[in-house]
């Protein structure tokens, strides 16, 4: 039995790395797409945030889909979706395509993540469940830092015509096997638990346009002109506002357990994970910026400076999942002062050195952030979820994971404005300025962390 749940637990990590890698593998192929397609600065943004819009859209409604009918069969439509869809990527002949084929690929990773987290819950109780989110921690700490390094490889090894195609349909072969190992291994529902409660469909309605009204002005900042577009924010608060108001009078089970809010290890963990997101995903963004446009680095060395954040995140998340059984958000709390500390030092490695060694110069500190981070992510996931009844993990796991996706794009366009703002000043000044906005966003994180730690008995 223990042996098919690590088994289980491996191929619902596989899938998870595949559609967390999918966020970032692509910011290095997008000069190669741009000249291959003839794309535009807004079609290359679309390729980008598309993927994040659609992928965070899907997370609570598919957490309770895979809640009320079958985790194992929503995972394997999703997996399969995702499959088909790096294939049309992969094979797109023009931007259009592309970007639909996109599109698709986040409503696919929308289907599986919840499911990871809930199939988590299911099969593994006490300190084997802090392990197991301990090794998905690490396997999204590796995923959206090798994705750099990956796709910089892969664009390299064959050619600017080719090397982005391979980014998607290096997807292909790992969906192909996932899907007859997840009907084989994964559980099936238990006799009786597939209740077939209604779906909430006016929830899913008003949530769905609410985040996407919320995101929209992020995701083109730069390419809607003009202050309009932040008009959209207080309409999706007045969307996710009646929302809540349906979810409390809503006489069947709702979409959302809004009482879970009310337990402070899941509302205070909701918000450290918004929070860190919006800081953690920003540094890829504006480094990899940094070196490809600044320093005019190649794609792969690109990458493989950002590697030491990923190997001292992927460490780290086991180290994490095994202590915080013992030490619950004590653990989450030295993260992230341990990220803060390796992003100073990051920052000072390149007011010391803001030549082509840069590289060198801030692998230590990204190692320490990387460290911190490994740190922060599982434990946060296990603590926030520990006490979510299995039966609601799904759904409670994509409000979670929703509120990473709107820290993600919040964070990515606080940073860039601020990037992109100081440019005029010089690339390792423009660098700095949208890392303090990273180390802002890291520091609100450490400070919810710290006020749930000290009113916690």
């Amino acid at each position: 039995m223990a042996d098919i749940r690590k088994q289980a637990l491996a191929v619902c990590l596989a899938a998870a790395f595949m559609a967390g890698l999918d966020v970032s593998i692509v910011n290095v192929a997008l000069p190669s797409i741009r000249e291959g397609l003839h794309a535009s600065e807004a079609g290359l943004q679309w390729i980008l945030s598309g993927y994040a819009l659609t992928f965070g859209l899907l997370l609570v409604p598919a957490g309770r889909l895979g809640d009320a009918r079958s985790r194992r069969t929503v995972f394997m439509w999703g997996v399969g979706l995702f499959t088909l869809a790096s294939a049309a990527c992969g094979i797109a002949a023009t931007m259009p395509v592309l970007i639909v084929a996109r599109l698709l690929q986040g409503l696919a990773a929308g289907l599986i993540n919840p499911q990871v987290s809930g199939l988590i819950q299911q099969m593994f109780r006490g300190a084997e469940r802090g392990r197991a989110f301990g090794a998905l921690g690490a396997t999204i700490g590796v995923s959206t830092a090798a994705g750099p390094l990956i796709g910089g490889a892969l664009v390299s090894a064959f050619g600017a015509d080719h090397g982005w195609r391979l980014v998607f349909l290096v997807n292909v072969p790992i969906g192909l096997v996932l899907v007859p190992l997840a009907y084989r291994l994964l559980p099936r529902p238990e006799r009786g638990s597939g209740h077939r409660e209604s779906m909430d469909p006016v929830g899913v309605l008003l949530l769905g346009l609410g985040v996407t009204v919320l995101l929209l002005p992020f995701i083109q900042q730069h390419q809607w002109p003009g202050a309009g577009k932040w008009l959209l924010v207080p309409v999706s608060l007045g969307l996710l506002a009646g929302f809540v108001a349906w979810e409390r009078r809503y006489r069947r089970e709702p979409l959302v357990n809004l009482a879970l809010f009310g337990v402070r290890s899941y509302g205070l963990g909701t918000a450290i994970a918004l929070l860190y997101f919006a800081g953690f995903t920003g540094i890829f963004f504006i480094f990899t910026l940094y070196l490809q446009a600044g320093l005019h680095y190649s794609p792969l060395m690109a990458g493989l400076s950002i590697t030491p954040f990923a190997v001292g995140s992927a460490c780290a998340a086991l180290v994490g999942g095994r202590l915080v059984n013992r030490a619950g958000r004590r653990v989450v709390v030295a993260g992230l002062v341990t990220v803060v500390a390796g992003l100073l030092a990051t920052m000072g490695a390149t007011l010391l050195v803001p030549g082509p060694d840069v590289a060198l110069a801030t692998a230590l500190p990204l190692l320490v952030a990387g460290v911190g981070s490994g740190l922060t992510i599982a434990p946060n996931q296990a603590v926030t979820l520990s006490e979510v009844p299995p039966s609601g993990g799904g759904s409670a796991a994509g409000v979670l994971q929703t509120g990473q996706r709107l820290g993600s794009s919040i964070g990515i366009a606080a940073a860039g404005s601020l990037f992109f703002g100081a440019l005029g000043q010089g690339w390792p000044v423009a660098f700095r300025h949208g890392l303090t906005v990273v180390v802002l966003f890291v520091c609100a994180a450490l400070a919810a962390a710290l006020y749930d730690l000290l009113r916690r008995p």
